[in-house]
């Protein structure tokens, strides 16, 4: 049987778009859910144009035990996708979903990760420390940011001429191959073990 997927992103939502179209040839899950805490997101669109049943939620919602953990346990899903989701996620939901929550982090933890390292904060910081690799991790969620078990890392080489803005190039690449393989395993493998 598919597993259910929620997403939870909360930018353009291009990592949700991949995974999307990834599982829709995919027989191990499907995306039947993406939620948003930006009311304006482009991730939320995306999810219209694709007839995928899109939230979005205030911060009160994201914790309290009615709000989006109820929306969760009533679509019946099985694993969540973090996305570009940028809100530290509650307790409340790890608790219910112990280990199928992943996200996806554009660097090689357990550097530069924490509180407001996100997106181009995450690049201008390596390429400022003029490191020579970066890359992306996929890692559970718990309570802390970023601290989460590792699942998988890919890497990338910086040349000098690289800028925050190929660097992101470089990551986004990194992303897009990966993170939908990594979950198709995950939710695959759950389901042999």
């Amino acid at each position: 049987m598919k597993k259910r997927l929620a997403i939870f992103a909360s930018g353009s939502g291009t990592n949700a778009q991949n995974i999307i179209q990834y599982f829709k040839t995919s027989p191990a899950g499907e995306v039947v859910l993406v939620l948003s805490n930006k009311r304006h997101a482009k991730v939320l669109e995306r999810a219209k144009n694709e007839d995928i049943k899109s939230l979005y939620f205030d911060k009160e919602d994201l914790y309290s035990e009615n709000g989006v953990l109820s929306i969760l346990q009533k679509a019946g899903i099985d694993f969540i996708v973090l996305a570009g989701f940028l809100l530290k996620f509650p307790e409340i939901i790890l608790n219910k979903y112990p280990n199928k929550v992943i996200n996806i982090h554009p660097a090689l933890l357990p550097a530069y990760g924490g509180k407001g390292m996100y997106g181009k904060h995450v690049h201008e910081a390596v390429i400022n420390n003029r490191e020579k690799q970066s890359g992306i991790t996929i890692h559970y969620v718990n309570e802390a940011y970023d601290e989460g078990a590792i699942i998988f890392q890919a890497c990338t080489n910086i040349s000098e001429e690289d800028t925050p803005e190929s660097l992101a190039e470089k990551i986004h690449s990194l992303e897009y191959e990966h993170f939908p393989k990594v979950i198709e395993q995950l939710i695959t493998s759950e389901e042999n073990g």
